[in-house]
């Protein structure tokens, strides 16, 4: 059966819609690990909160409160400074699970009301307007409705500021233009104006180095950003995405999409009492082990690991080793101490107690894309087969299995656990990366 044709009213009420320039509706939640705490408990509700990764007054905060800026507190500030500024400051340790199962929460009631384009990070998110949602004063409603459903569901705590823009770029510096509870629109027609008064520094994707080279070049606003040239701009990024900024700067064009799995990563800042050089090296060698496991779990071998060290005093060492591709922990754990035993041969003494250690593993692969002789043969380890390997596949297999099962960290683990038992072998979130539930148990 044919569909009936469109009304004279319908044709020109989509073409009203196309013809608005508000494609997307960007969403900030503010303050957001302190506005779950203080969610979660109502004795910090209203009250200066920060979050850390340990409790040392050495470390820094990971997230304050809207009530916590008030004092000049803010994400990097150290413990010590927080508590000078803001004497009996609410200090709560970080709980990266919970802050990944809010955000599912947050994801499904936004989903009851447009669905999410894209999870930027674990506390920005952005929609695609579609047909009426396009125009001003609907998008508006839309936002009301969203920030209505959010605070019904999940509580008062839970507050974000909106953007609403031609392009995700834009939307995104709208969220930041009015915080907290902010709701800013920016159309098409009102720029460049509507930007000008901001500077290079508000910008998303501009930091201090990008400001100086921009500044280098005779850019010292955003109006002499938005005059800028193609050719200037390619000459000034150094690559084609220096012209495709400008670009996204006037509402033209936007980010790319891509999800692609380039590395795996993991760090961890030592409480006081575990800064020792023992603890620093069975730390990062856990910190291998889970990254052993988590490419077995999302399919991959890697090519490359490294490792990095900080020292209270603010040296740092680091170094990277060749693997061959693997996802093997006896070889990821091999490379590990080839790389601490170097460390110890070039740094001698360490000038301070270690502070912080990380890994990661780059030249990520994924498995089925590795022939069996490269994959079990030539592993980095002594008298090593495809056979060896092969049966060690297993044994992983297994043991991540029974970790996964019993919900529990390490049920099954190789050799001795350091003595600092702390959430550090959980997941962390990183900016642009939600954590799985099974990370939590790797």
């Amino acid at each position: 059966m044919p569909l009936p044709p469109r009304s004279d009213a319908d044709t020109a009420a989509r073409a009203t819609w196309a013809a608005s320039s508000l494609r997307f509706l960007y969403l900030d939640l503010n303050s957001y690990f302190a506005s779950v705490e203080q969610q979660d408990n109502p004795a910090l509700r209203g009250k200066p909160v920060i979050v850390v990764p340990v409790e040392s007054d050495t470390t820094s905060a990971i997230a304050a409160s809207i009530e916590a800026k008030v004092f000049g507190i803010k994400t990097g500030t150290p413990v010590w400074e927080a508590k000078q500024k803001c004497p009996g400051i609410a200090i709560v340790n970080a709980r990266h699970d919970r802050y990944v199962e809010f955000h599912h929460l947050i994801e499904a009631e936004i989903d009851r009301h447009i669905p999410v384009y894209k999870t930027w990070s674990i506390d920005e998110v952005s929609c695609e307007l579609m047909g009426p949602q396009r125009l001003k004063e609907n998008a508006v409603a839309l936002s009301h409705r969203i920030r209505a459903g959010l605070r019904d569901t999940l509580g008062d705590c839970v507050r974000c500021s909106i953007g609403i823009a031609p392009n995700q770029f834009l939307a995104k510096l709208a969220s930041d233009m009015q915080k907290p509870d902010g709701l800013t629109v920016i159309e098409a027609q009102e720029l460049p104006g509507r930007i000008l008064p901001l500077v290079l520094r508000d910008l998303p994707g501009v930091g201090p180095n990008m400001e100086r080279r921009l500044n280098e070049a005779g850019i010292a606003s955003i109006a002499d950003l938005w005059a800028l040239k193609p050719e200037d701009a390619r000459r000034i990024w150094g690559s084609k995405e220096g012209p495709a900024f400008v670009q996204r700067l006037r509402g033209i064009g936007d980010y790319s999409q891509t999800d692609a799995t380039r590395s795996i990563s993991h760090e961890h800042v030592l409480p006081p009492q575990f800064r020792d050089a023992e603890s620093a090296r069975l730390i990062l060698r856990r910190l291998g082990v889970k990254g052993g496991a988590r490419l077995r779990r999302l399919g991959f071998v890697a090519g490359n690991l490294g490792i990095k060290v900080r020292f209270d005093d603010d040296t740092r060492w680091a170094a990277d080793f060749r693997l061959t591709q693997t996802q093997d922990n006896f070889v990821i754990l091999a490379a590990i101490a080839r790389l601490w035993e170097q460390m110890l041969g070039e740094t001698g003494k360490p000038r301070g107690r270690y502070m912080k250690v990380g890994m990661w593993l780059t030249g990520l692969v994924p498995k089925d894309e590795v022939t069996l002789d490269l994959f079990g043969g030539a592993s980095g380890l002594a008298q090593d087969d495809a056979a060896a390997a092969a049966k060690r596949a297993k044994l992983w297999s297994a043991m991540d299995k029974l970790n996964q099962k019993y919900d529990r960290k390490d049920t099954v683990r190789i050799g001795p656990l350091p003595r600092h038992k702390s959430d550090f072998m959980g997941a962390k979130i990183a900016f642009n990366r939600i954590p799985k539930k099974e990370e939590f148990k790797e």
